[in-house]
């Protein structure tokens, strides 16, 4: 059975030598009129041959291995197929990874010096990824890579001058795969902040000066292309994370008070936009609900850095009516209540005098 399956893959393909050897002297050309590589190089044709493997490898559970394997052996072997023959073999393949029968990990393949160098890896990737669209959509996409944990690896499809954001933008953009080109941002993105996160945890507790620490953050927004209200929402976490806090709800608000007036002037350089101020606000607002010791201290901290020039009265009035999340809604809001009333007289009384002078 599983030589059935090679007459379909590999007409003239040898496999006593390791990752085998192309023939192509004599009678040994002769290429089946059934098989992947003389068919036409179209979407639905390919797909009935993804049927005939998907249906015996159902039926003969014991093909499943051996199919991933030869076709592991076809990916390594790129180089000595035809440029027609590389599309329709890309097209199969992710139709294959859409209905299950390949694993995302056979991707791996794709990453192999030889392929990679001449280019072939990310001309393959790209169709294969276009079949697999098609065939499902780009989020069942984004989300196999994600579990094979391929996520991290796709710029390794170039070779090590073109593994960058910006060429893998350009080149899959161009080819009309936007959706795994803004993938790819938002998990480099998210790979550089944790890795930001973990340095910064390094430094705090290390109790790193905070002029060098804006210096350093101030750096990495500006390498990695990093907008000012992700880095609030991380600093936040950082220094929350950065103290044991004690259990008790009556001394956690003086510790918790004491800690971040010494970090507000950090905290203060990063939180000049409107945006930046809200997210650090419900950041707050998260960590007060979800720690139940810190319920009474919202208010508090808020109250903080307003005064430390962290956040603005335009801000906060924003977040009471109508920025702010549901959790614990009644509670901070009834604790921000009076603060805000205080802050709209304030307010008031400012525009009034204005119109006087």
């Amino acid at each position: 059975m599983l030589n059935f399956i090679r007459m379909f893959l590999m007409p003239f393909f040898n496999n006593s030598t390791p990752g085998g050897t192309r023939i192509d002297e004599g009678d040994k050309t002769k290429v089946t009129a059934y098989c992947v590589f003389t068919t036409e190089e179209s979407h639905a044709a390919l797909r009935l041959y993804a049927q005939v493997f998907n249906k015996l490898i159902r039926r003969y559970k014991y093909l499943e291995k051996a199919f991933e394997e030869e076709i592991k052996k076809l990916l390594l072997f790129l180089k000595a197929f035809s440029e027609s023959e590389q599309t329709k073999l890309a097209m199969l393949t992710g139709i294959l990874l859409a209905t299950s029968t390949l694993p995302p990990p056979i991707i791996n393949s794709l990453f192999t010096d030889s392929v990679v160098k001449e280019g072939i890896s990310a001309s393959f990737a790209v169709k294969m990824f276009k079949a697999w669209i098609a065939e499902k959509d780009a989020n069942s996409v984004t989300s196999s890579l994600r579990k094979a944990n391929l996520d991290k690896r796709l710029l390794e499809l170039f070779p090590p001058t073109k593994q960058n954001v910006d060429h893998f933008s350009k080149y899959f953009n161009e080819a009309g795969l936007k959706e795994l080109s803004e993938f790819l941002r938002v998990q480099q993105s998210l790979g550089t902040r944790k890795e930001l996160q973990k340095e910064l945890q390094e430094r705090l507790s290390q109790q790193c000066p905070i002029r060098e620490m804006v210096m350093y953050v101030k750096e990495e927004m500006k390498r990695n292309e990093l907008q000012e209200q992700a880095v609030i929402g991380l600093l936040w976490t950082c220094l929350m994370n950065a103290v044991e806090w004690n259990k008790k709800e009556e001394l956690v608000t003086e510790q918790a008070l004491k800690h971040l007036k010494h970090y507000a002037p950090l905290l203060a350089v990063f939180s000049t936009q409107g945006q930046s101020e809200l997210v650090l606000l419900l950041k707050i607002q998260d960590y007060c609900y979800d720690n139940i010791h810190f319920m009474k201290s919202f208010s508090k901290i808020v109250v903080l850095f307003y005064k430390a020039d962290v956040l603005s009265e335009e801000a906060i009035l924003k977040w009471y009516r109508d920025a702010h999340s549901a959790k614990g809604k009644s509670v901070f809001l009834e604790q921000m209540k009076k603060f805000v009333e205080w802050l709209q007289n304030a307010e008031e009384e400012s525009e009034s005098e204005g119109e006087e002078g």
